[in-house]
């Protein structure tokens, strides 16, 4: 694909989002359906690869921008829309009490917190393989 074929799909996919961004009710379903596992980016960028170079983009910042909005705006109620699931992650003491401290400092909940934190692009040099 050319750079020009690569910008032209980036702008296509900031508009596809940006118009779900419009008629977005709740976080939750535009999440779901432009960063989601079947959502717009992932379809347009199936390998990790294009995934990764999008990740990287002006545009998929503006997504993430407009993720952020959806959420400074979804009540609760709407956040019900869709089932929760729950995770538990095992980590030390130390790192708890600095999320609890950051949190605090947001002015916001742990779970917020940390949906954020799960929300936000990572560097595959950043993740530690299993050995």
């Amino acid at each position: 694909m050319t750079e020009t074929e690569t910008l032209a799909r980036n702008q296509e996919v900031y508009r596809m989002a940006y118009g779900r961004f419009s008629e977005s009710p709740d976080w939750v379903s535009f999440y779901r359906e432009v960063l989601g596992l079947n959502g717009i980016v992932r379809r347009m960028f199936p390998t990790r690869e294009a995934l990764s170079l999008f990740e990287q983009t002006e545009e998929y910042e503006q997504i993430q921008q407009m993720l952020t909005r959806l959420r400074e705006r979804t009540t609760v109620a709407s956040e019900t829309l869709e089932p929760t699931k729950v995770i538990t992650v095992r980590l030390p003491k130390s790192l708890h009490e600095a999320l609890r401290i950051e949190a605090h400092e947001h002015h916001t909940s742990m779970n917020k917190l940390c949906i954020s934190k799960l929300l936000q692009f990572i560097d595959n040099e950043m993740i530690p393989t299993e050995s």
